[in-house]
């Protein structure tokens, strides 16, 4: 089965927020610096995005 560009973009995403966290020495679970931060968003963008098409 091929993986929808949909869950491609969602899985990029949350890799991006991943490898942010781990070489940024400023982000935490409940705190992240201004370009974590913009990571994170786009990866919860790209969640919600692929959740409601999924579940809808």
């Amino acid at each position: 089965m091929l993986e929808s560009p949909l869950y491609q973009r969602y899985m990029t995403a949350y890799r991006a927020h991943q490898d942010h966290r781990a070489a940024c020495p400023t982000c935490t679970d409940e705190s992240r610096c201004p370009e974590g931060q913009e990571i994170w968003a786009a990866f919860q963008r790209a969640q919600d995005t692929y959740l409601k098409r999924h579940r809808g």
